[in-house]
């Protein structure tokens, strides 16, 4: 790995403190009572410095902690009380001072709230946040426009053209724009919430022939980007319509049933359309609870419908010149040989002629015979019948809470996304905007106080994320080459847009086996993606970054010479000139990254420590020193830097 065998002493010193504190975590998660000596709190105690007793208890249980011991009764109690007390005060009124409820009472409030409602808090939307309040800057980031992934994909191509013709960015152009936009670009919300819903709706560039198709896939992440402020019946026909989807679930060009040759219809998206993209697998109560019958959950659908509604999915194919000539279907290419360029990613057409004609019965509704076949009938009766479903309030609304604020959400916290989903106030159902504002100003995203159960285990990429918010970079190419990071041992073990398989990075029912978490009845899905080699393999990643910077090499010009460089670099002066006094240097880090009061607490003190044992070389006359005073403040900053990056107080969203 580059970097390994380096002699820098500093940076040695925290990589090995920090994977003290790594190996405790893991040891804590997997119920083994042996940890190293140094930094080797429990997690529980390592979380026992935050600054509330609630929050403590929260995010403890919620990566082992303490929270199965606390009385459950009285956490609720208490935990409605203060809803309730805030829900309140949601309506209207001042606070103690005079001060508008829906301004944030502090930096630290206010960066927590972008921490799920952005990629991360920077400098110039804190500001702006806590001069407009909650409210007012929702509603700004609605206003503004989508950012797009596939112009950029585009303008790549075109310089590439110049250079290598018939070469294109690949889906490393996308990985481009996707950070590009995550780290740069003003419309956050809505970049965070096509997030989440590119880890429920997931359409992954590990299948080859998504990969095979990059120039489509920015186009799908910018049908995300569309849909997450509109209504969800459209987002599911964009969904169900996309050329990309159909390759990935294999429903493009699904033919119906041939009794001659034994063909049946491919049944792929028909599951998942219902398990992942709509209702899931057992009827649920608005507050996301199961509806039992006889003590056991009720499935919401079985075989049949899997094989009904299969047929739906029949003759779909891209849009074409000569649509709906046999050659547009197999092909996308008439017989003249015209095609359109953007048919990867326009919205598929439906073939009549491959399209099932005989009924289809599926979740108590039946599409009748057609004479002749109607696809497009066919498939506006069966979205309408999913995005009609109760379930879908509570099924797709809680995975929403989920990735955007807090694994554990209470069932007063899924009942009200729900009411909202069925209706927002003006008869309308599925508006993602009314369900998007609903999920970021409920009590519970509003104050870590509000349940037991609050906070969430941030992912790598989201934690990178945060970081390169928090201290921004530049980009020497200009193009933001991250690049693929998923190797385990020596980087995030996590790319956007690559997971695994349709099922995500990380189930939303995770519960990490033999853990206090899953005893006490809650999930952790994030904890999915975390065992000793990603662990370690992120501080690695974070460590090397931090000496040297992040991404792709590239060649560079430093001091008139020609050098390769990893691609994002930062100025780290204004750290620099806080080093040599570390108190200030460790409220600095912290402020920006834990999201709390940094002059309270042991997690302070313990990072303060570790900066001060780098010594500070008095500066000589004439400077003859200076290189090594300049080196004793770099260690010092990295030092900082990294022990608070791999620590639970920046790894858990509070």
């Amino acid at each position: 790995m580059r970097g390994r065998g380096r002699t820098d002493r500093a940076l040695t010193y925290a990589r090995h403190e920090k994977l003290a504190i790594i190996r405790a975590w893991n040891n804590d998660w997997l119920a083994v009572k042996q940890r190293p000596p140094l930094f080797s709190l429990p997690l529980a105690a390592l979380l026992a410095r935050a600054s509330t007793a609630i929050l403590v208890c929260a995010t403890a249980a919620l990566l082992a902690g303490c929270g199965a011991e606390r009385d459950s009764a009285a956490a609720a109690a208490s935990a409605d009380a203060r809803a309730q007390a805030l829900a309140a005060a949601g309506q209207g009124g001042q606070r103690g001072g005079g001060e508008p409820i829906d301004l944030p009472a502090s930096e630290a409030e206010a960066r927590r709230f972008l921490s799920f409602a952005s990629f991360g808090p920077n400098e110039a939307q804190l500001q702006d946040l806590m001069r407009v309040g909650y409210s007012a800057w929702i509603d700004a980031q609605f206003t503004l426009p989508a950012t797009s992934h596939r112009a950029y994909w585009d303008a790549q191509a075109a310089l590439l053209a110049q250079t290598s013709p018939g070469d294109d960015p690949g889906t490393n152009g996308v990985l481009e724009a996707w950070w590009l936009q995550a780290l740069n670009g003003p419309d956050q919300l809505r970049l965070r919430v096509a997030y989440a819903l590119s880890q429920i709706f997931v359409l992954s560039a590990v299948d080859g022939e998504v990969t095979a198709q990059a120039r489509a896939l920015a186009a799908w992440q910018d049908m995300l980007a569309l849909e997450v402020f509109g209504n969800y019946r459209s987002l599911l026909e964009n969904v169900a319509r996309h050329p990309l989807m159909g390759r990935y679930l294999t429903h493009l060009r699904n033919e119906k049933a041939n009794p001659a040759t034994g063909r049946v219809p491919d049944e792929n998206f028909a599951r998942e359309v219902m398990q992942l993209f709509s209702i899931g697998l057992v009827l649920l109560n608005p507050d996301g609870s199961p509806v039992l019958r006889d003590g056991q959950p009720v499935e919401t659908y079985g075989p049949d419908d899997v094989t009904q509604l299969a047929r739906v999915f029949t003759g779909w194919s891209f849009d074409c010149p000569a649509f709906p000539s046999n050659l547009c279907f197999t092909s996308g290419f008439g017989s003249n040989g015209a095609a359109d360029p953007d048919r990867e990613f326009k919205p598929m057409r439906g073939y009549p002629q491959f399209h099932s004609p005989e009924p289809k019965t599926f979740l108590g509704v039946t599409i009748p015979a057609q004479n002749p076949a109607d696809p497009q009938a066919s498939l506006q009766l069966a979205l309408d019948t999913l995005a009609a479903h109760p379930n879908v309030g509570p099924f797709i609304g809680r995975q929403l809470i989920q990735r955007l604020v807090m694994s554990n959400p209470s069932p007063a916290y899924v009942a009200a996304v729900s009411a909202v989903w069925a209706d927002n106030g003006q008869g309308v159902r599925g508006d993602l905007k009314a369900v998007v504002k609903t999920i970021l100003l409920h009590p519970e995203a509003r104050s870590p106080l509000a349940t037991p159960q609050a906070g969430k285990l941030r992912e790598p990429v989201l934690r990178l994320a945060a970081f390169l918010r928090a201290f921004p970079h530049t980009s020497l190419s200009g193009r933001w080459q991250i690049g693929d990071t998923d190797l385990p041992g020596e980087q995030l073990g996590q790319t956007p847009l690559r997971s695994p398989s349709v099922f995500n990075f990380y189930r939303p029912g995770y519960a990490a086996p033999l853990s206090q978490s899953a005893a006490a009845g809650m999930v952790a899905p994030e904890l999915q993606l975390l065992n000793e080699t990603t662990v370690a393999g992120y501080v690695n990643y974070l460590g090397d970054g931090l000496i040297r910077g992040f991404g792709a090499e590239v060649l560079a010009e430093v001091e008139g010479n020609l050098v390769f460089l990893p691609d994002l670099q930062r100025d780290w002066s204004p750290e620099l000139a806080l080093a040599a006094t570390p108190e200030a240097l460790v409220d600095h880090v912290l402020a920006r990254l834990v999201y709390g009061d940094p002059g309270r607490g042991r997690f302070r003190s313990e990072v303060l420590q570790a900066v001060q044992a780098t010594p500070l070389p008095a500066l000589q006359p004439g400077g003859a020193n200076q290189g090594a005073v300049d080196q004793a403040l770099r260690q010092r900053v990295r030092i900082a830097l990294l022990l608070t990056l791999a620590a639970p107080e920046f790894g858990v969203q509070p």
